[in-house]
């Protein structure tokens, strides 16, 4: 079942085409990767699907609801390529915030906090103020809050810029998990070679356009591609 739908969706912004006219599904229960270059239009159609920008046409409906709709704000955890973070706040005290939005009762605030910090490796830096967190620090607190309301969707816009290698792959295995086990969809947009293998399903872009889809396996077959470098360039254009 398709719980992601656009039909023939653009979006301009001064007179120029950042998404070109795009119809594409996506179904429950697997990893969606959006691959391509900065700038191509991930981030802007990323932000269509959440709500948080209007399309100039077409449709766009999530978990069968016209968006934008504020019913979805708590289906979908949402974590934006840059941080907004409250930095005078502990990283405790952010998650809580956050938490308090979603109306969790106290004992649900605790229980779902301790949740997402275990899961980016932040419990021994709760109390620590995120003036004093790195980037990476920020990246996982980021994560953190998209995961706070347990969400039917999360949508992670290159959610591992910054983390090293070991956290990364901790951070997958737990998307892995959050797909099979508590039967979430998840929307991850990147520019990483290695992380667009690990997607059930891929949406290349260039240009604000959708120039191929498919499972990994299935494009690099079709392109006679080693990698997504190749399928790109076959495809005409360097990622």
């Amino acid at each position: 079942m398709n719980v992601i739908n656009l039909q023939d969706v653009s979006k301009t912004f001064k007179r120029k085409n950042v998404i070109k006219p795009t119809t594409f599904a996506i179904e429950e229960k697997k990893i969606f990767g959006l691959l391509g270059p900065s700038g191509c239009g991930k981030t802007t159609l990323i932000k269509l699907i959440v709500g948080m920008l209007k399309a100039d046409s077409g449709d766009i409906t999530v978990l069968g609801k016209q968006v934008p709709n504020a019913s979805l704000l708590r289906e979908i955890g949402y974590m934006a390529q840059s941080d907004a973070l409250y930095t005078a706040l502990t990283g405790e005290q952010n998650l809580e915030f956050f938490a308090k939005l979603f109306g969790f009762s106290k004992s649900e605030r605790k229980e779902r906090i301790q949740y997402a910090a275990n899961i980016v490796q932040l419990t021994e830096d709760l109390k620590v103020s995120v003036s004093s967190y790195s980037g990476g620090m920020k990246r996982r607190l980021s994560l953190a809050i998209a995961l706070i309301q347990n969400p039917k969707i999360l949508i992670l816009d290159e959610p591992t810029v910054g983390i090293d290698p070991l956290l990364k792959r901790s951070i997958w295995n737990e998307l892995e998990r959050l797909k099979d086990e508590e039967d979430k969809t998840i929307i991850i947009t990147t520019h990483i070679m290695d992380e667009a293998e690990k997607c059930d399903y891929l949406a290349m872009m260039r240009d604000g356009e959708i120039i191929a889809t498919g499972k990994p396996t299935e494009l690099k077959a079709h392109y006679n591609a080693q990698n997504f470098d190749d399928v790109f360039l076959k495809i005409g254009g360097g990622l």
